[in-house]
């Protein structure tokens, strides 16, 4: 029987300002996966929007005004995501609204809070359609093209890595991320031996293991999130396959760690977040948000944080909520976060350098910076 969307409000106010009208409260829209198989990840990036609205709260608000998160089910489903939109829209009456979704149910979103002027930042799906949409969408994290890019650069370039096999998951996240690295994986001398495609519902890889072992890769670029990536990358290891394995954001969980155990060890990935970071905004973040959830923090929930603050700082600066103005406040935000300094493009893209991180002793840590701001450049258009 299909799980029905389920609406949450998250209202976090000050005990010292009970007294306040509810009707005073800005309300903001939050579309996160909290069943189906995304589950981990839309609770996750859930504990990330309401600890910045707590933190925001307790800090005197939006010039006195508390935020209120109102937060729907969207199952990662574009089907889902539509009307989730419409209602936060028309009954809500939102002033904005941040995605904790992945990209094809933040996609669908997307164009229905353009057209009706509502700004809309996505925290952490890399569809490049998103803020194509149009001037009222942005973007957090990096397209996936950015991402792919980046893949490449650390496996030929940093890593003298040449021999490459290329794992697609065949989605939205998957193709992006893949048509970035074979983009310029060229020019930094990287040839692509074998390419190899796998849906979001497998978990056994015995034929995809057996032709990568058959290539005899020095790098296998495989794209997935935590719940295929622990599989695969068990499985290969198993397989007596011991090349160096380039992920991304997707595996960017405690969970990957579990679930593939032992092997994955030396697993390097391109994400968002540095845990070993020195700056103050992440280490606050990542030690408030363990507290709160009781969970090794990830990369979603530090991109829906930053989309949060984002918001809240565009909310200060604009000082009302007309919406034209709210939007020409978020475009002109510069911002330091827990996952770095956030600035935006004409496009809603933000521009930022790629974390690298690797698993050491069973967790994950900092590995490298890519900085290379012509490489990692969004696109404009």
């Amino acid at each position: 029987m299909k799980i029905k969307s389920k609406l949450m409000t998250a209202t976090i106010c000050l005990a010292s300002i009970a007294s306040s009208s509810i009707a005073d409260n800005i309300k903001v829209g939050f579309n996160v996966p909290l069943t189906g198989f995304a589950a981990a990840d839309g609770t996750s990036a859930l504990n990330g929007a309401e600890l910045a609205v707590e933190q925001i709260n307790t800090a005197g608000g939006i010039n006195g005004n508390m935020m209120e998160l109102v937060v729907y089910d969207d199952q990662a489903s574009p089907k889902e995501a539509v009307p989730i939109a419409q209602k936060l829209i028309e009954s809500d009456n939102v002033v904005a609204a941040v995605s904790g979704s992945y990209s094809g149910a933040t996609r669908a979103a997307a164009g229905i809070f353009q057209e009706s002027g509502v700004p809309y930042i996505s925290a952490y799906a890399i569809h490049p359609d998103i803020t194509r949409a149009g001037d009222y969408v942005f973007r957090t994290s990096f397209v996936g093209e950015v991402q792919g890019r980046a893949g490449a650069k650390l496996a030929g370039e940093m890593l003298g890595l040449k021999k490459a096999v290329v794992v697609t998951l065949q989605n939205d996240f998957g193709k992006s991320l893949v048509a970035g690295f074979k983009e310029v994986s060229a020019n930094y001398g990287i040839e692509i031996v074998g390419e190899y495609e796998y849906s979001i519902k497998d978990r056994q890889f015995g034929p995809i293991v057996s032709k990568i072992r058959a290539d005899n890769p020095d790098v296998i670029y495989a794209t997935g999130y935590f719940f295929t990536a622990g599989p695969l990358v068990s499985q290969l290891r198993a397989a007596g396959i011991n090349t160096t394995i380039i992920g991304q954001e997707g595996y960017d969980s405690q969970k990957f760690i579990d679930i593939a155990g032992p092997a994955a060890e030396g697993t390097i990935i391109t994400t968002s977040l540095d845990r070993d970071s020195t700056a103050v905004e992440t280490q606050d973040f990542i030690t408030a948000f363990e507290a709160k959830s009781g969970n090794k923090t990830d990369m979603v929930a530090a991109s829906a944080h930053t989309a949060i603050k984002v918001l809240a700082a565009a909310l200060q600066s604009s000082g009302d909520a007309d919406k034209a103005a709210l939007r020409d406040a978020i475009a002109g935000t510069q911002l330091t976060a827990s996952t770095g300094e956030i600035s935006f493009n004409g496009l809603g893209e933000v521009q930022k350098s790629v974390q690298v991180q690797v698993v050491k002793d069973g967790q994950w840590h900092h590995h490298s910076v890519i900085h290379d701001a012509a490489l990692l450049a969004p696109p404009t258009e």
